[in-house]
């Protein structure tokens, strides 16, 4: 048996998140689809956390068991042979049996961009949240040092289905290592790293500094949104189309 590792970047705007879905394209089954025709198993990927529907991943980490004599170099052209276009596989690599996509993650990057021009290109349309209202940004960027460290956020949770499903008990303490706001030409781009995410928990925190900027609540009330751990404290749910995983981290 091997353990292969594969780090894919995806345009999600297509398709119906990472997870298998009856009926649904995603990027898990895409993949179980094309590691069955390569080897002839009926595998199901692992990847390093569950995006959403429209989310995109510029480093999605996976890993697979398989019992296939393909050679290791070769998974990678296979895949980009058979996988649609919009789903790259950049690397392939065989990893010690104990290594686990998600299990072993010790730290995640995550980048949200919001196209602030007045008129947004369509080439772009589908990779940013155009919103060219009025924003206080040094208030709104300023805002992201109040979720660094670890916290409860429940705040900032939607509830997951998963979960809910299986009545598993689910902590919401995640420790955010950094997050920041910069401009960068017309786009104000929010990158947060940390030890975990809850389901939906990068777009509420970006609603709630859209709020900042807005100034509907003031610029340290995200930490009192934080503290109140209550899901209709915090913004609404930014959109999907902004949001990237940038990178996974392993010891």
């Amino acid at each position: 048996m091997r353990n292969l590792k594969l780090i894919l970047a995806y345009d999600g705007s297509e398709f119906s998140g990472w997870q298998v879905q009856p009926d649904k394209e995603t990027i898990q089954g895409t993949l179980a689809s094309a590691i069955g025709r390569i080897t002839g198993e009926n595998v199901l990927p692992q990847g390093s956390g569950r995006t959403d529907a429209g989310v995109h991943a510029l480093a999605q980490v996976v890993t697979f068991v398989t019992e296939s004599s393909v050679p290791t170099e070769n998974f990678q052209r296979a895949f980009n042979d058979l996988l649609p276009p919009a789903i790259r596989v950049m690397e392939v690599g065989e990893v010690p049996a104990e290594f686990h996509a998600r299990h072993s993650a010790v730290a995640k990057t995550y980048r949200y961009r919001i196209y602030r021009g007045a008129i947004c290109p369509p080439f772009l349309a589908r990779y940013v949240w155009h919103y060219p209202y009025p924003l206080d940004e040094t208030a709104m960027c300023g805002a992201t040092s109040q979720i660094v460290g670890e916290h409860d956020f429940t705040s900032f949770a939607a509830v997951d289905p998963e979960a809910s499903r299986e009545g598993r008990p689910v902590s919401n303490v995640r420790t955010i290592f950094s997050a920041m706001g910069v401009r960068n030409g017309e786009e104000l781009v929010c990158t947060i790293r940390g030890s975990g995410f809850l389901h939906h928990m990068v777009r509420n925190l970006v609603g709630t500094f859209i709020l900042v900027g807005k100034g509907t609540i003031p610029s340290d009330g995200v930490a009192k949104i934080l503290a109140a751990r209550n899901r209709s404290a915090a913004g609404a749910t930014a959109p999907p189309n902004g949001l990237y995983l940038v990178s996974v981290e392993y010891e």
